[in-house]
């Protein structure tokens, strides 16, 4: 068994290299590293920082997405839900720590600047994932992502890249990244409480098993109930103990932007690895650009792709710039050694424990119960899309079920293993296949930018001519691949509402 770990590793390995750097023994020479950032900085200037000049509107188009176009469709805040309960995850709490141990407290820096650009990126992403959906098999729902945008809007010619992403795709969020969800919560619970982790990943598997058979409107309704609340008492936990800590924030504040250029460390926390490792734990928890939130964003019933586009550059700011710097004030305003043996979760645990007392490291657990499981049901739906996309067969959506429960408990033998190299292993595989899934998406929405951009013109002009709520007729424009049934104007959706 170890030999076989062994040889996962080494090709893992390779696989991080490839994408996320370390070639030839340069930090920078990978594809993600040398391409997130900027392709999230191009979005930014072409939409003339979106993210900031319309955050007053993205926050008014939230308000409301909970209103559904039909009855039985799936809301724009459901899809938001979701798509929040996949992105609010480990990767809030224990990639955090992990970032912090293995980078340094700069790359909570890094994790802001992934997250600043990724707004503009995953509004991007969203806009195309609506544009080029279509009609799911029930009433009222609609199917899509970067595998169906890539395939209409780029052609058969590229028909392999919608292959390789949507292969990767069912690799990182149907296996790797549940088990590190899973991993993650027995871990938390057994250190919590003493349950034995193969006993945790038992009840997580077969609770996640009777959520997600229901399909995305059971999915969504749960999303769209937990996400809000648990979301909501993490940060009030954290503005606790940034209360407790005020004379400190400046400090801590030096300490992070000090160490983002590396001024202070060096080796292992050199400026390479303070960049790297933000950049990789930014995109594993706010997945802009990565290709994932597109295939639950395309579900909504909307007037206009922008607004999914809108709703979707939220997530992305409620998951980074609030719950990661939560759990990162958490972790750095404490007194808890970041070079200890402690990792993941159970760092975060201990930091709060130690600012609040015991009962920190219950708390720490419980909101990880919600936080992973709410993920683990999100990142079936995300697989589902693409297994139908590639197989549509009953056949393969079976072996995928089978395939998903087991990694939800080979998680959960990781815990119980108590290895740091297995430990290292899972992490490293989520982001290998994230890197290579993440680079298939990168490339397909550069390449089709100029249409998402135009759907977003179409968006802002109708807004500028004083419409309130903007409706998408496909037929004014030559886009090819675009269903005109779904975006025609007048037959699944209600004409604009002016002011």
């Amino acid at each position: 068994m170890q030999a076989l770990l062994d040889s996962l590793a080494s090709i893992v390995g390779w696989g991080n290299s490839l994408t996320w750097g370390g070639i030839g023994g340069y930090w920078w020479l990978g594809i993600l590293i040398a391409a997130l950032v900027p392709a999230g900085i191009y979005f930014t200037v072409r939409t003339r920082f979106i993210q900031i000049r319309s955050f007053g509107h993205m926050i008014r188009v939230m308000a409301r997405s909970f209103h559904k176009e039909h009855e039985d469709s799936v809301s724009s805040f459901q899809a938001f839900a979701t798509s929040a309960a996949a992105r609010v995850g480990t990767g809030n709490i224990a990639g955090v720590a992990v970032a912090i141990t293995a980078g340094g407290p700069g790359a909570v820096f890094w994790m802001w600047m992934v997250a600043l650009v990724g707004m503009a990126t995953s509004l991007i992403e969203n806009i195309l994932a609506q544009t080029f959906k279509e009609k799911g098999e029930e009433h009222g729902t609609f199917r899509g992502g970067p595998a169906y945008y890539i395939d209409k809007g780029l052609g058969k010619r590229w028909k392999w890249l919608s292959i390789v992403f949507s292969v990767f795709l069912v690799i990182c969020f149907g296996f790797f990244f549940n088990a590190v969800q899973a991993n993650a919560m027995a871990e938390a619970i057994h250190a919590a409480w003493g349950i034995h982790p193969l006993i945790v990943g038992v009840l997580v598997a077969v609770l996640a098993a009777v959520i997600v058979f229901g399909g995305i409107k059971t999915i969504g309704q749960f999303a769209g109930i937990v996400v809000p609340i648990m979301a909501l008492c993490y940060i009030i936990i954290a503005l606790v103990v940034i209360a407790m800590n005020l004379p400190r924030i400046p400090e801590v504040l030096s300490l992070i932007f000090s160490n983002a250029f590396g001024m202070q460390e060096a080796g292992a926390g050199a400026f390479g690895a303070v960049v790297a490792n933000g950049i990789k734990r930014g995109l594993f928890s706010n997945e802009a650009g990565m290709g994932s939130s597109p295939n639950v964003g395309a579900a909504a019933d909307v007037k206009h792709p922008a607004v999914q586009g809108y709703v979707q550059m939220a997530s992305v700011f409620l998951d980074t710039m609030m719950i990661c710097t939560a759990t990162a004030a958490i972790i750095l305003l404490s007194h808890v050694p970041l070079s200890g043996n402690m990792e993941g979760v159970t760092l975060t645990q201990a930091a709060l424990a130690s600012e609040v007392g015991a009962w920190g490291n219950g708390f720490v657990a419980i909101a990880l119960i919600f936080f992973a499981f709410t993920s683990i049901i999100a990142n079936y739906y995300y697989a589902e899309t693409n297994i139908f996309y590639l197989w549509h067969t009953r056949t393969s959506i079976f072996c995928y079920r089978a395939l998903y429960i087991g990694f939800i408990l080979f998680g959960a033998w990781v815990a119980y293993s108590s290895s740091s190299d297995n430990f290292a292993l899972l992490w490293n595989m989520a982001d290998m296949s994230m890197g290579f899934m993440a680079s298939a998406n990168l490339l397909a929405i550069l390449l089709l930018s100029g249409v998402a951009f135009k759907v977003l013109g179409d968006y802002e002009a109708q807004r500028a001519r004083g419409i309130e709520e903007p409706v998408f007729d496909a037929r004014q424009y030559q886009i090819p691949g675009v269903e005109h049934d779904v975006w025609d104007g007048t037959d699944t959706h209600s004409k604009g509402v002016e002011k």
